[in-house]
């Protein structure tokens, strides 16, 4: 996938703004020392009719080892840690990944997009919901890396 493109995951339309590398806090996430953080940042908006914040694995780097596949992830316009997302509605979000410092992290990172399909009615409960979440593809996007003194 062109990493500049909206790209339809189901809930979620997202779209990768830009990758780097960071050595001091932001967006509120605190660094332990001798950390630095991988950062993506992506426009995300929930294509849905409530208010969620099921965006954790949305985004997966590929071929890095971390510590946490759990990422940390802020609205980028304030720093609030795991808002809810209104529907219709597309926010900046940062998703935060720490790393040890001497961590080599590529010039170029391909991250996996996960997407889940909506159903009307489940097999248990007959109600509606997204289900079976699955790997849609993948963004390679170039990764800058950022001074000490932050974005």
């Amino acid at each position: 996938m062109p990493p500049d493109a909206a790209i339809d995951a189901g809930r979620w339309r997202v779209q990768p703004a830009r990758a780097y590398v960071s050595r001091a806090k932001l967006y509120g996430v605190a660094l332990k020392p001798g950390q630095k953080a991988l950062v993506l940042e992506a426009d995300l908006t929930n294509r849905t009719a409530q208010s969620d914040k099921a965006y954790f694995n949305v985004f997966k780097p590929d071929g890095i080892d971390l510590p946490d596949s759990t990422p940390m992830i802020a609205l980028a316009r304030d720093s609030t840690l795991t808002p809810e997302l209104h529907p219709g509605m597309t926010e900046r979000m940062a998703y935060v990944w720490p790393l040890a410092g001497n961590a080599a992290v590529p010039a170029n990172l391909s991250f996996g997009v996960t997407a889940e399909i909506f159903k009307p009615r489940d097999n248990l409960y007959g109600t509606p919901g997204w289900f079976n979440p699955y790997r849609l593809g993948t963004v390679t996007m170039p990764v800058a890396d950022l001074p000490e003194s932050g974005s």
